[in-house]
């Protein structure tokens, strides 16, 4: 597998996963949407892996990996079903935006990565700007309840980072499915008992676009999107893997517009251009790696 594939291949199911969480989540519950996305998740990835005819290793460094990604996978995804009620699904991607300067910092102290030249920061302060300006748009009318929800997502940018640069510090050399697996795993009873802190009873029925989204999550969203993303994660500096999240919120944005009705004005049309400047800016090679992946999408 190429690298350029895998990293447009994340980019099209991260620009497509916020939409589906918030369908996931109509009328069966945030608690249940996140548990039945990782059962299928963990089934999937498993059939995918013995398939291919790999081990799960179990030595102490892919065990690492796993505790650490397992537990970022939790805190990353129980807060943004939780935020996910509350918040727009474009604005969730634009909020994840954020994962650049988050992981950036985070693999400056503890991978050395001397990434933070006056060109990059400034580029994260530009996009920092683009997404500030789109929340303010959102954010104009906010209540306690939205409010709420971009402080569950904003902990989960800080989750998503901090597992992300945590795995590149480990350098496990685990297959990517091995690695999902295993997090998803480690992840499961913390999902459990969420469920059963929060609801605890199954939805008596559920609805056609909440279960299509739930399969969708726990195939792609999960078990394919989690395995590239630990593959990706294996061959690119951290802050590299984090750009995805600087492209992804214009994808998103556009298919909440068209899917959910969900509004897209002047403003937010301002602070996506100043995302893609940041974008730009934050990495010079960033548009000669766009238009590679354009040539193999």
């Amino acid at each position: 597998m190429s690298v350029p594939f895998a990293y447009a291949s994340i980019i099209l199911i991260w620009s497509t996963t916020p939409l589906a969480v918030r369908w996931s989540t109509e009328g069966t519950g945030f608690a249940f949407a996140v548990l039945a996305r990782m059962l299928i998740g963990v089934v999937v990835a498993t059939l995918l892996l013995r398939l291919g005819r790999h081990p799960i290793p179990l030595h102490a460094r892919a065990r690492r990996a796993y505790l650490v990604g397992g537990l970022g996978l939790f805190g990353t995804m129980a807060l943004t079903y939780w935020g996910a009620r509350h918040v727009g699904s474009g604005l969730i991607s634009v909020l994840f935006g954020l994962s650049p300067l988050v992981a950036g910092l985070f693999a400056t102290r503890w991978l050395g990565e001397r990434n933070l030249t006056p060109l990059k920061i400034g580029g994260m302060l530009l996009s920092a700007a683009g997404l500030a300006l789109i929340f303010l748009h959102d954010g104009a009318s906010a209540g306690s309840n939205e409010a709420a929800g971009v402080c569950a997502l904003l902990g989960a940018v800080l989750a998503s980072s901090a597992s992300l640069v945590g795995m590149k510090r480990i350098g496990d050399d685990s297959p990517p499915l091995a690695t999902t697996i295993g997090s998803i795993i480690v992840a499961l009873p913390l999902f459990a008992l969420l469920w059963l802190a929060t609801d605890g009873t199954l939805p008596h029925d559920v609805p056609l676009r909440a279960g299509g989204a739930i399969a969708y999550l726990g195939v792609f969203g999960s078990a394919v999107g989690f395995a590239l993303y630990f593959y990706v994660v294996r061959h690119l500096e951290a802050s590299k893997v984090a750009l995805i999240t600087l492209i992804t919120p214009v994808l998103a944005l556009m298919l909440g517009h068209w899917l959910n009705g969900e509004v897209i004005g002047p403003r937010v049309a301002a602070g996506t251009g100043l995302i893609l400047a940041g974008l730009a800016m934050h990495q010079h090679t960033a548009w000669r790696v766009i238009q590679r992946l354009r040539v193999r999408a």
